[in-house]
């Protein structure tokens, strides 16, 4: 099975940036349905944005316009680009399979934390 690495993560002011990236072992990335879901304390963990194996792309509404995710299918990675950060974004972020109904993800990693505050 496919593991997953997450890093980037830190402190920013709002308005700041920070570019998550998230690493992953085996030879199947290329054909892998990619997300970044997010999770604060006492919160649900939510999806963020998804990106296909054939690089289409899907945001949660509160972060349109502000992140970005891609997919460097060379390197095993999957890339979060998150502009104009705001303290609602603060959240453990995690990458993973895309998610169905009918195939939740099960399994998790340690994540990155992201805080923004001034």
């Amino acid at each position: 099975q496919v593991q997953l690495v997450e890093s980037g993560g830190g402190l920013v002011q709002p308005g700041g940036s920070l570019r998550l990236s998230c690493v992953a072992s085996g030879s199947i990335f290329r054909i892998l349905n990619m997300a970044w879901y997010r999770q604060a304390p006492g919160k649900q963990r939510e999806l963020v944005a998804s990106i296909t194996s054939g690089v289409s792309t899907d945001y949660a509404d509160s972060v349109k316009g502000r992140f970005t995710i891609s997919r460097d299918n060379a390197k095993n990675t999957v890339y979060l680009q998150m502009n104009s950060l705001k303290p609602e974004d603060t959240a453990v972020y995690y990458c993973n399979l895309l998610g169905s109904v009918s195939s939740p993800r099960l399994y998790w990693g340690q994540g990155t934390q992201v805080t923004v505050s001034s």
